[in-house]
């Protein structure tokens, strides 16, 4: 027993001082990523017992390859994956040579899994990239070598695999080669090696074969053993990005978080960002010891020599070489939702520990995935690649991806339903906007208020067109104008013919005509006026959005609730009637959808009410 407890502990000890690289598998659908990887770990014996009896079982209920082991199931783990004989997920599995340790990230092939492989190639140091022999370069080979270049991965295997299935042919090996040579050289990567295998049969996997007799070069393994890790720079400036205040007592104050660059050692001095307060490192705790140096990669506690304000989503960084910081970027962007992306929207962006409100501004352009060449775009559909400029509520620290990962990267949260939309790299800081300030005012919104002797608002109106918007919103206007008060009534048609008269009713320009409206509004409420506002508004984010743009109390959201068969008979422009025969296009309630409020300060149900008591309503609640 004791000699066994010293042979693993023997083996623990010498895998600890291998270097790690970490690799994804990617590529088009069936070239062969979860059989390679299983026979990697075949091949190299990295299996277990009980896992090869599983494989086993396995290869004779989900198996594909008739009486043999189905080695792509060891990697594909999902029921559906072994059902379909697809890779769903992205699959993290350890091995390891005599050389370095790995860990490989098998990522999906199909279009609509994009998104999964980005979050594979987000960590890796090195991309296989399969293409079947047969097939040659495809769309998905091109988009997901796009990707890799994107996520700063450049060091780069190109697998042509199933060299079987053309006869271990050198002119097939060697088109595919030139084909993606061609496509790639512009993509920066300083490593590429081309590899003929075969997953299924193990040529040139582990070792070279004769099979592939022609082939001088190095085998997969022999390959990923050499190839030079790069990543976070030891040397480079200290960067912290704090993720938690520690404060058990009264006498301890400690800022933990992962190094992202550089080292930190006792006596360094540092700033907090994005603030800039300057002090020296007290001590460095690396578990539960102090260390006289730190360096990247290791979570530490960091104690600092005075009483800063600092919290999560600060960044400690060297004092005399800081990071940047700034509230506008240039940015590439992949866009992962469903739903697609409209410029004015807002988001949750997520930079390291530090979370702030983000909307995309602009989008430069869109990059075709086949030429690369720069596409004009409004929106931006699923797994579609662009650069845009993108606006942040907080100033952000921040370093180009190109040379901090960590600091350079984000991702997009959608604010209703919390999903992941968007993974972006900052390219630079967006400098035209450093020469404009808030100028200071002497007469403010209060004194305008005063003037006018009310209480300004905006009350903000949403509902189907024909709903009855226009109408209680015109007669409410009436009372209050007959009442003294000073108003004005921003209705959605007569806006168009001026203000947004450039937009069109696509789900782009109809966030872009509410953001419109909503500055404009906030800009009436800041001269001391109650401003009423009667849009459609259909999208709940833009509802939101507007909302925020005032203060406590300001924003009075008034759902006008009417059936849409009501609203089809009352319309005497026959714009419904259009909408179902398909002569109108992205018409609310027909074929663009209408998003109800969740919570309006004020319910009106016209079906049951008639105009005067809505307007009724609405005065006992303003009141």
């Amino acid at each position: 027993m004791a000699q066994r407890d010293t042979n693993v502990l023997a083996f623990v000890g010498k895998q600890a001082n291998r270097e790690t690289l970490r690799f994804i598998t990617c590529g088009s659908v069936d070239d062969g990523k979860s059989t390679l990887i299983g026979r990697l770990l075949y091949e190299s014996k990295n299996i277990f017992d009980d896992q090869l009896q599983a494989l086993e079982s396995d290869s004779k209920r989900y198996g594909t390859q008739g009486e043999k082991m189905d080695l792509a199931l060891l990697v594909d783990g999902l029921q559906a994956e072994r059902e379909q004989g697809i890779t769903i997920d992205v699959a993290y599995r350890f091995f390891a040579s005599d050389k370095r340790r790995f860990i490989v990230a098998d990522t999906p092939g199909h279009e609509q899994y994009t998104r999964n492989m980005a979050t594979g190639a987000s960590t890796a140091h090195v991309a296989v990239i399969l293409v079947d022999a047969r097939k040659g370069v495809l769309v998905q080979t091109r988009r997901h070598s796009r990707i890799v270049s994107l996520m700063g991965i450049r060091q780069v295997v190109l697998a042509v695999n199933k060299m079987d299935l053309v006869g271990y042919d050198q002119k097939t090996f060697d088109a595919t080669v030139a084909d993606y040579r061609a496509f790639a050289a512009e993509l920066g990567f300083e490593g590429l090696q081309a590899i003929p295998l075969s997953g299924l049969d193990g040529d040139n996997v582990l070792t070279r074969t004769q099979n592939l007799a022609w082939y001088d070069g190095p085998s997969l393994l022999e390959h990923l053993e050499a190839v030079p890790i790069t990543g976070a720079n030891e040397r480079a400036d200290f960067r912290m990005p704090v993720q938690l205040v520690n404060r058990p007592n009264l006498d301890f104050r400690g800022f933990c978080g992962r190094i992202a660059e550089g080292s930190v050692r006792p006596g360094d001095a540092v700033r907090v960002l994005p603030a800039g307060t300057r002090t020296t490192v007290r001590a460095v705790i690396d578990g539960f010891d102090e260390v006289a140096e730190a360096g990247v990669g290791t979570s530490v506690t960091i104690t600092l020599a005075d009483e800063v304000d600092a919290s999560r989503g600060d960044v400690l960084v060297a004092a005399d070489a800081p990071a940047e910081v700034a509230d506008q970027f240039d940015a590439k962007l992949l866009w992962m939702g469903e739903h697609a992306m409209s410029p004015g929207r807002q988001y949750l962006m997520r930079s390291g520990c530090k979370e702030v409100t983000a909307t995309i501004t602009g989008i430069k352009y869109r990059q075709d995935v086949n030429t690369g060449g720069h596409m004009a775009a409004k929106t931006l559909e699923l797994n579609e690649i662009a650069t845009v400029d993108i606006s942040t509520s907080a100033p952000l620290v921040f370093e180009p991806y190109a040379s901090n990962k960590v600091l350079g990267s984000f991702i997009l949260i959608d604010k209703l339903t919390f999903e992941t939309v968007g993974a972006g790299m900052i390219d630079f800081a967006l400098r035209r906007a450093s020469n404009i300030h808030w100028q200071a005012l002497e007469i403010d919104r209060a004194a305008r208020a005063r003037l006018k002797h009310q209480t300004p608002r905006c009350i903000w109106f949403t509902g189907l067109s024909g709903s009855g918007k226009s109408t209680i919103a015109d007669l409410l206007e009436k009372r209050m104008h007959a009442a003294g008060l000073h108003t004005y009534l921003l209705d959605g048609d007569n806006v168009r013919h001026g203000l947004n008269r450039d937009l069109g009713f696509t789900e782009a320009d109809r966030v872009e005509n509410i953001r419109r409206v909503a500055e404009v509004a906030r800009l009436m409420v800041e001269a001391g006026l109650v401003v009423l506002v009667s849009f459609i508004s259909p999208f709940r984010s833009e509802r939101r959005m507007a909302r925020g743009l005032f203060g406590e109390g300001e924003f009075i959201e008034v759902f006008v609730d009417t059936p849409i068969e009501e609203c089809e008979r009352r319309d005497v422009k026959g714009l419904y009637a259009k909408a179902r025969r398909g002569e109108l296009k992205n018409f609310t309630g027909i074929d663009s959808e209408y998003e109800l409020p969740e919570h309006p300060e004020i319910h009106l149900r016209t079906a049951e009410l008639k105009p005067d008591e809505c307007v009724r309503r609405i005065i006992e609640s303003l009141n």
